[in-house]
């Protein structure tokens, strides 16, 4: 069984852990492997704790029951992170979905539809009438986005580990149209 909820302070560790595999799994012919190396789950740990204990919109996927093995109860298998735009983004929409990544044996499963969704809905809880998201242009998931009723906005090239990179903006004007159900069967 999947559930959607709220993050807890107590969850940074394993979403920072999901973060970390999610970037050396879909980055790893996109940016170096000395720097998807060094990503380390304790840095990203505590700046996902400190979001989570400001208030921040940070949700979590957690598989239980059937859906894991024997040894475990629970496991964070997703997560994603949404707030007001930020920098660029402001220009784009009023909310941004800031992080959305499922560990590769759980995709496919309607777990990143469930967490986008709930980003939107969190979004527009605090006011936002639409939101967006960058993924690197080259990132093999980025027809989910499209999928999910993402328009395409712009393209900016921005710095990663000293490398350029294109990241894609995907927009959703009004937020409307990212909680409604898929056309496409996302």
């Amino acid at each position: 069984m999947i559930e959607i909820r709220k993050a807890v302070p107590t969850d940074a560790v394993a979403i920072a852990a999901v973060h970390v595999a999610v970037w050396r799994s879909a980055y790893a012919c996109i940016l170096p492997d000395a720097y998807l190396a060094r990503m380390s789950v304790t840095r990203h740990a505590s700046h996902y704790g400190a979001g989570i204990r400001s208030g921040a919109g940070v949700f979590v996927a957690i598989a239980s029951g059937d859906d894991l093995s024997p040894d475990s109860n629970t496991r964070i298998v997703g997560f994603t992170t949404a707030g007001p735009s930020r920098g660029t983004g402001r220009a784009l929409a009023e909310g941004e979905i800031e992080t959305l990544y499922v560990l590769d044996d759980w995709r496919d499963r309607g777990i990143g539809r469930s967490l986008i969704r709930v980003s939107g809905q969190h979004l527009r809880a605090i006011g936002c009438r639409s939101a967006f998201l960058w993924v690197l242009r080259d990132n093999p998931s980025r027809w989910f986005y499209q999928r999910m009723g993402g328009r395409t906005a712009m393209d900016m090239e921005i710095e990663v580990a000293h490398e350029p990179v294109v990241q894609t903006a995907f927009v959703w004007d009004p937020i409307d149209r990212l909680l409604e159900p898929s056309k496409t069967g996302a």
